[in-house]
């Protein structure tokens, strides 16, 4: 039976336990994107407090894609340098460092650009939305190429694409937002085109080196039975790893059975697993070591993702080892589209 902290190896690539961290905007940057020192050490203190997978908060893969003027960004060799510092430090304490790469979409803030773009001109608050043209899919499409090779140049044990909360390749999944004619439009194996496209550009760079490439995707895309579609093509792309959380605004919300002790967004990674192969993570207000062994010994995930509580506690995998008192975190927002 597996346990929380049993090793796992995949792609040749040893994880010392099934504790993730998971993406959270922490902000923290100006205009240009840099890492800082204070970045540095806040991951720091989470690879040395015990966590087996650390996947660091969003990158922007262009400028004016960013979801926040204060957003990293990895659209620059420039950024290489702050990555490797923190590839560099996660790794002194034996912990597995994954960058998410992303762009906002229609959700591009007109404090980052007067105009977002997205699959479809369709409204979205007060932003000036305007639909890719074939030719800007593709340069979008090579930009997250690129923020994948910098992410290799970088050390870092590899990307996770952000395909969940609404963001830019979640919007080309949903039907919600995506109402396309095209190749990129219509059907689910339309709408996934974008993704799998990306995935396999970047899997055709990385080869058979030890790159994860991740995909983080909303399993209500915009039902769970979509979701789980979504999974598989993803799956058959060539993915090394899944994570599961929620999709766009407006997906349907599924019904969690009454003995399930976890939200519906655990429930949908765990009904995913189900229907793959390749690892799992779940995530979503998981604040217990009770809670997060539960769901790894039962089968239910390959990887718990713990958000709050390593904010709170950056020893929160360690003292979940050692069955120490861990500091309880106080329940305050977080960034809007960030669910962990």
């Amino acid at each position: 039976m597996a346990d929380l902290f049993n090793k796992i190896s995949f792609k040749n690539i040893n994880f010392k336990n099934r504790i993730v961290m998971p993406p959270m905007v922490i902000g923290w940057s100006d205009n240009s994107g840099n890492i800082s020192d204070d970045h540095v050490d806040y991951y720091k203190k989470r690879a040395k407090g015990g966590c087996g997978l650390i996947i660091s908060e969003a990158h922007s893969v262009t400028k004016n894609g960013r979801l926040a003027d204060n957003q990293l960004g990895i659209w620059d060799d420039r950024h290489i340098e702050g990555l490797k510092k923190i590839a560099d430090v996660c790794h002194k304490y034996d912990a597995k460092v994954i960058v998410q790469i992303n762009h906002a979409g229609l959700k591009t803030p007109k404090s980052v650009s007067t105009t977002a773009y997205a699959p479809s001109d369709i409204k979205y608050n007060d932003a000036n939305v305007i639909a890719l043209t074939l030719d800007q899919i593709a340069k979008l499409q090579n930009d997250f190429l690129e923020a994948a090779k910098r992410a290799m140049k970088a050390g870092l044990d590899g990307v996770e694409i952000h395909g969940a909360h609404g963001f830019l390749i979640g919007q080309f999944m949903s039907p919600i937002t995506n109402k396309r004619t095209d190749k990129y439009g219509g059907d689910i194996n339309n709408r996934a085109r974008f993704a799998i496209e990306v995935i396999e550009m970047i899997k055709a760079e990385v080869s058979e080196k030890h790159f994860l490439i991740g995909y983080r995707m909303g399993g209500n895309e915009p039902t769970l039975e979509d979701g789980i579609k979504i999974a598989k093509l993803i799956e058959n792309s060539g993915i090394d790893i899944l994570h599961v959380s929620s999709g766009m605004d407006g997906g349907s919300i599924p019904v969690v059975p009454d003995d399930f002790n976890y939200n519906w967004i655990v429930y949908c990674g765990t009904e995913i697993k189900k229907n793959v192969k390749v690892p799992v993570i779940v995530v979503n207000r998981i604040r217990t070591p009770n809670q997060a062994k539960y769901l790894i010994e039962n089968n239910m995930a390959d990887f718990v993702a713990v958000g709050r509580g390593q904010l709170a506690d950056p020893e929160w995998a360690n003292k979940a080892n050692s069955n120490n008192k861990i500091i309880p975190y106080i329940d305050v927002p977080l960034f809007s589209s960030y669910q962990n």
